[in-house]
């Protein structure tokens, strides 16, 4: 039935499957049980040589990344970027639900080529049928800080995920790594290790932010389109945050408040850099940054937490 009544459809009908689901370990990592118990068309996911992937930890600038590649692969289309919700555009691969919702594995399955697909997964979950066949890859990485509390108050919202519970215990979890898609430090490291050895782009939140042009530039370069300067410009205007905000295919409006609880706040809240400074009291801020420093020794992986 879901599958005849049209994705975000079905999303507003099954009213009674959606709850805020624990996690479950799959590989260590704790993904929403639904997930973790329909892991395996996952992990055994046939890529496409022409497929791209789309990949970042949670809040890190993911849908904001899913509109700019479609409208570089549009040719900066506007309107054909605004033909669906970002979240049928570019499907979720690992997402699912308990119910008769189709999954991303069954929105990508029969997906034509090229495909091109969202994923939160960490590097050593993604399934390998993209490794073996030399898929693009973009990955974005943003901040610790900033994107602790994005995720934060992205939890508030999404009723789907476990409840964060109070700030600083949040910051705790996310520290510890016991959040959906497990530890920030791990995911951004790996992704950084492994990028010589994939055709893989990575790319920085705050890069983004500071000149967006610039960025866009080098995804088009990335995926190989062709693309003079007035229509890389149109696309800087069509992605910056303000549009993107008022943009119905793209603010995630269309998810119904049983999902998303749009009175808690919206699904693009800020977009800031250097936003951590209103929520970290100082001793969060020294504790967090000596944490940081112990996870993050070794790497030539380096952050801004301002601009």
């Amino acid at each position: 039935m879901a599958t005849e009544l049209g994705y975000t459809e079905a999303l507003h009908s099954y009213r009674e499957i959606f709850r805020r689901f624990p996690l479950k370990l799959v590989h260590g990592i704790p993904l929403m049980e639904p997930i973790a118990e329909q892991w395996a068309p996952v992990e055994n996911f046939q890529a496409r040589p022409d497929d791209l992937v789309i990949s970042t930890y949670p809040k890190a600038g993911t849908t904001w990344m899913q509109e700019i590649v479609d409208l570089v692969l549009a040719g900066g289309d506007v309107e054909k970027a605004k033909r669906a919700p970002v979240y049928i555009r570019i499907p979720f691969l690992e997402i699912c639900s308990p119910g008769p919702i189709p999954s991303g594995v069954d929105l990508l399955v029969n997906a034509p080529s090229p495909r091109v697909i969202k994923t939160h997964l960490p590097y050593q979950l993604v399934p390998k049928s993209f490794w073996e066949k030399n898929c693009k890859m973009i990955y974005v990485a943003r901040n610790a800080k900033d994107n602790l509390v994005s995720y934060y108050f992205f939890d508030q919202m999404n009723l789907t995920q476990p409840d964060p519970g109070p700030w600083e215990d949040y910051i705790q979890k996310f520290m510890e790594g016991q959040v959906p898609w497990g530890s920030w430090y791990d995911h951004v490291r790996r992704y950084w290790e492994e990028k010589e050895n994939h055709r893989l782009l990575y790319l920085f939140y705050e890069d983004m932010k500071e000149d967006l042009a610039r960025e866009v530039r080098r995804v088009r370069d990335f995926l190989e389109v062709d693309l003079p300067e007035d229509v890389v410009q149109k696309i800087v205007h069509h992605t910056t945050f303000t549009v993107m905000k008022d943009n119905p295919m793209a603010n995630y409006e269309t998810i119904p408040n049983l999902i998303f609880d749009k009175s808690k706040g919206a699904f693009m809240r800020k977009g800031d850099v250097g936003d951590w400074k209103n929520y970290f009291t100082v001793a969060q801020q020294e504790e967090f940054d000596a944490d940081y420093r112990r996870k993050m020794e070794g790497t030539t992986l380096c952050f801004r937490d301002e601009l």
